[in-house]
């Protein structure tokens, strides 16, 4: 399946991308949250937020993280206009969010013309146990759709809970990470012969999974290390498919 990955701001990249060209937008935007203040939210890296002081990740740090709560609503209400406006009738649009950030992603899907159709929980085994609190071991997926959606053209049954842990050691090659294995399950909901749209691809998993699940791949990272991770991520993939094909067609 093809893919086409593009580096530089969302924004301006989608501005130039056709009408109806794109099934399904999946994706994972910068929560923007975190600290007990609104400076901590806006003054920390992502990395100092998502990854602990011990931990000696080498990976890039990202930008986009430090937008108070008016500023990251606009934005992501003016992004998720324009994805609208790529998608085709009855396509859906998944977007990555946490606890703090569920309302104003809500509010963001629908003023941009979404009908919100409901939340997804991705549950993180792994996650720190706090002393006295609930664990906090859920992010969420916010979930709705161009307009009515037509079953018959991709009747599946998805699961609305996903458990997988956030990759870990070499096989992490992004702050914020998600598991590939929950990408496929979440890529399903893209007609097979359909095309997705992940807008900050950040390393490529949502691609890597539309691949690996029979479908096309348009990804935007402005990070310029991260691209580079993502377009090889997303080569390899289409090279062990065709290996897996020859294989298949030899055997």
């Amino acid at each position: 399946m093809p893919f086409s990955l593009h580096q530089g701001d969302a924004l301006s990249v989608l501005a130039g991308l056709p009408d109806h060209c794109v099934d399904s937008v999946i994706t994972d935007p910068p929560y923007n949250s975190g600290g007990r203040t609104a400076k901590e939210r806006t003054s920390r890296s992502a990395k100092q937020k998502y990854t602990s002081a011990d931990a000696q990740h080498a990976l890039p740090d990202f930008t986009g993280e430090n937008m108070d709560q008016r500023s990251y609503g606009f934005w992501l209400t003016q992004i998720m206009t324009e994805a609208h406006r790529l998608t085709k009738p009855g396509g859906t649009a998944l977007l990555f969010t946490d606890w703090r950030q569920m309302p104003t992603t809500t509010d963001a899907l629908q003023a941009a013309g979404w009908l919100w159709r409901g939340v997804l929980a991705w549950h993180k085994p792994q996650a720190r146990p706090q002393k006295g609190r609930f664990t906090q071991n859920c992010e969420f997926i916010i979930w709705g759709s161009k307009g009515a959606i037509d079953g018959s053209r991709n009747p599946v049954y998805l699961p609305g809970l996903y458990s997988a842990s956030q990759p870990s050691g070499k096989n992490r090659r992004h702050i914020t990470q998600k598991p590939v294995e929950v990408m496929r399950e979440l890529v399903k909901i893209c007609p097979p012969d359909g095309t997705v749209l992940d807008f900050t691809a950040g390393s490529g998993s949502t691609g890597v999974a539309a691949l690996l699940e029979g479908r096309s791949f348009i990804g935007v990272e402005k990070t310029h290390e991260y691209a580079e991770v993502a377009a090889d991520r997303l080569t390899e993939t289409v090279q062990q498919n065709l290996s897996q094909a020859d294989f298949e067609l030899s055997a």
